[in-house]
């Protein structure tokens, strides 16, 4: 049998009769409050980060690896992608296609046991940056031709 008192608000007792033992009396309060004041600045007191352990650690590491190396091969993608546009040759009759194909490809392979994360960061943005330069000079040398040809498709001859 279980009888509850109320006490002032904050308190509930129970009280529990047990057998061949004297009624025992438990407190539950609702607020377990800090006794001190260091123990209510160190419950309330920014800290600072908590170190992590090893399994943390590599947990992250992983967790950063993994989104880098999909957003490397993402940029893989997107450059190979990218190359189609370019189907001229260059001075020695190779296609601009292969040769930025070529280039990328041995990029990717020199850095491709890189661990520093501000180093991976720099590749990649480096190399979406040159990406999206090279596809915008496409665009303008297009447009440019395109242009050339309107203005000589309207000329009296």
């Amino acid at each position: 049998m279980t009888i509850k008192l109320h006490k002032c608000g904050a308190v509930l007792i129970h009280l529990r009769p047990y057998r061949h033992r004297p009624i025992n009396h438990h407190r539950c309060f609702l607020h377990n409050g800090p006794d001190t004041v260091e123990e209510l600045l160190d419950r309330h007191v920014v800290k600072k980060e908590k170190s992590l352990d090893d399994d943390e650690n590599e947990l992250l590491n992983r967790q950063r690896l993994t989104s880098t190396r999909r957003e490397a091969l993402s940029l893989y993608r997107d450059i190979i992608r990218a190359s189609r546009f370019f189907m001229w040759p260059d001075s020695r009759g190779v296609l601009w296609r292969d040769v930025l194909r070529e280039n990328a490809r041995k990029e990717f392979e020199e850095a491709r046991f890189e661990k520093d994360p501000e180093v991976i960061t720099r590749l990649l943005i480096g190399g979406r940056d040159a990406v999206q330069a090279a596809l915008d000079k496409l665009v303008e040398k297009h447009k440019q031709q395109i242009e050339k040809e309107r203005s000589d498709s309207t000329r009296p001859h």
